[in-house]
């Protein structure tokens, strides 16, 4: 039909493929969603985040934590990548070196978001249902104007936390515990 416009889905390799223009990129359904690059008290609360979870990870053994937005196939035809500020991915399921150059192929056990300003609560509820959907075992979203953390284990009822509360592990993290506020500095 004259004047329409073809629109084509990308796949995850199109995406892995695609030239960096300084802009953070995820695959939703074969569309390609574009985020604007997060502030730097965003990026602190990653770093505290992600050092607090490698600690425990590498001293008991139980996998390896990526940080900065590493790619994860969600799903296929059509294809969802995200990444999440923050993985846990467990021993057992840590790609060969061959492999870990590319996007993860599957879910992370864990994965943490941490909220910036831009950040509208149906984007979020989408993220988390893509990653439960996909097999993460836990969720948390991490605010730091709140200074809380939301935990989901199923879309419906999650469970939040304040900076005075406790952040267990539970299954997903064997033995991690800490306090919500230690994720973000005074």
């Amino acid at each position: 039909m004259a004047g329409e416009i073809e629109q084509r889905l990308l796949t995850a390799e199109a995406l892995y493929g695609l030239p960096d223009d300084g802009r953070c990129y995820e695959l939703v359904n074969g569309w390609l969603i574009s985020e604007p690059l997060p502030g730097f008290s965003h990026g602190e609360v990653v770093l505290l985040i992600g050092s607090l979870l490698r600690h425990h990870v590498a001293s008991m053994r139980l996998g390896k934590v990526v940080v900065g937005d590493t790619g994860f196939i969600l799903a296929r035809s059509p294809d969802t990548v995200r990444g999440p500020d923050v993985a846990f991915v467990r021993t057992d399921r840590v790609p060969a070196r061959t492999e870990a150059s590319k996007f993860f192929s599957g879910a992370p056990d864990l994965a943490v978001e941490v909220l910036s300003p831009g950040n509208r609560p149906a984007e979020m509820h989408a993220k988390v249902a893509d990653y439960l959907a996909a097999g993460t075992r836990a969720v948390w979203i991490v605010d730091p104007r709140a200074r809380s953390v939301t935990v989901y284990r199923s879309l419906f009822s999650p469970t939040v936390l304040s900076e005075a509360d406790d952040l267990e592990g539970e299954d997903v993290l064997p033995g991690f515990r800490v306090r919500v506020s230690e994720f973000f500095e005074d």
